[in-house]
């Protein structure tokens, strides 16, 4: 939970108005500030919907903040397709190479 005192302090919480906004003692946002307690899923989700980032991101599996939306699979076309199989397919840490090489090569191109 290494970017929940981030997220909280970006947003000018205190870990008293997390906790009330989350229904649990600023103790509990404490320990999950210093890796002493892990939140469940249901935990995970309401603090993504406060903070308006993905699990994934939260608890640091991605790089990315910004929630992803839905895509269905019927909706790309085959050269999109055969990639996220194969984005799917890699290890969280080459995931992540790939991302940061897809945000350097938009910085470069200027999109």
């Amino acid at each position: 939970m290494n970017r929940l005192k981030d997220l909280r302090l970006k947003m000018g919480l205190s870990q008293q108005a997390l906790a009330d906004k989350l229904n649990v003692s600023q103790q509990t946002i404490c320990k999950y500030e210093n890796n002493t307690n892990e939140p469940n899923i249901d935990m995970l989700e309401a603090m993504a919907d406060i903070f308006d980032v993905s699990v994934d991101y939260l608890i640091g599996y991605s790089s990315c903040a910004h929630k992803v939306e839905e895509v269905s699979e019927t909706a790309l076309n085959e050269d999109e397709l055969a990639f996220l199989k194969k984005y799917r397919s890699i290890n969280p840490s080459s995931r992540a190479l790939v991302q940061q090489f897809m945000d350097e090569f938009l910085r470069l191109s200027g999109e």
